[in-house]
């Protein structure tokens, strides 16, 4: 029934608009179509989500799977825990090692029973769980500024021995190379380079001809050079050059002298080195970044 301000007739416009129910079919088909699409649409996200979690890193997902080993590493009188994979190489090693200290990999110089070398992996190398590794090195500037007197005095070690005769003809060693060969000096192995051995190196002459003996403290940086009166405790650090030459008639065997000091008065003298070490021996005194 109309009314004046004609809200009667909204009412029963209303009331039309409601009596006029979609066919129950439409509602039921779009219904399912609308359910079908939401429920494809979460599934396809929980698929999503759940392809998508393991791709989630804290940044070792190259290690999963593989044999690890516990090292600690020791630079710098500070330690540090390492986890790696005992099939990375001595490369992967010095990465780990820049990660740890901010130490730059050619810049390191890493032990373990000796210089560890890059090409070989900890397993090749025999690196044990909870084993040592000790790291030598410094920045770039420290670098620089301690090795820049080195190199100067190599250029003139090297000036000096381009003038003279071989050094083993030279009558300051000849009269102890005259001696010969000592009776329980270590066998010398031609067309090989070795590692240190884990003992010392016994069994040659000093300048002397006194029995001297070269044991390498690699936890300390330093070198230990041994004879029946005494031992003195030197710095790898300190020791400026390593001087080698083949011994005439013995060419498996190296006389050697490592420079303390900026005179040839200050070199120590060691003769009846076996050859397979001499490279082992700079390696590890003088490390790989010298500039010689």
């Amino acid at each position: 029934m109309a009314t004046q301000d004609g809200s009667e007739e909204v009412v029963m416009e209303t009331e039309a608009t409601l009596k006029e129910p979609q066919p129950l079919c439409e509602i039921v088909g779009k219904g399912n179509a609308e359910v079908l699409e939401t429920v494809s649409r979460t599934d396809n996200a929980g698929e999503s989500s759940s392809t998508q979690d393991p791709t989630v890193s804290n940044g070792d997902d190259s290690d999963e799977g593989k044999e690890m080993v516990d090292l600690k590493i020791i630079w710098n009188k500070n330690k540090y825990d390492l986890k790696i994979p005992l099939d990375g190489t001595g490369a992967k090693l010095k990465e780990r090692i820049h990660s740890l200290t901010g130490l730059p990999p050619a810049m390191q110089k890493v032990m373990y029973k000796g210089l560890l070398p890059e090409d070989k992996t900890l397993r090749e190398i025999k690196v044990t769980n909870g084993a040592k590794i000790m790291v030598v090195g410094s920045t770039i500037n420290d670098v620089l500024a301690v090795n820049t007197p080195k190199e100067v005095i190599q250029q003139e070690v090297k000036a000096e021995e381009n003038k003279k005769e071989p050094l083993c003809r030279q009558k300051q060693h000849r009269k102890v190379l005259d001696k010969g060969k000592p009776e329980d000096i270590m066998p010398s192995v031609k067309g090989t380079k070795e590692r240190l051995p884990t003992v010392p190196l016994a069994g040659m002459y000093n300048k002397s001809g006194g029995k001297v003996r070269l044991t390498f403290k690699l936890e300390q940086d330093q070198l230990w050079i041994g004879t029946k009166e005494r031992t003195e405790k030197i710095p790898m650090g300190s020791i400026k050059h390593v001087v080698t030459e083949p011994i005439e008639g013995h060419e498996d065997y190296h006389m050697m002298a490592f420079q303390l000091g900026p005179t040839e008065a200050s070199q120590y003298w060691v003769y009846w080195v076996p050859i397979q070490f001499v490279d082992a021996i700079k390696d590890t005194v003088l490390g790989k970044w010298q500039y010689f």
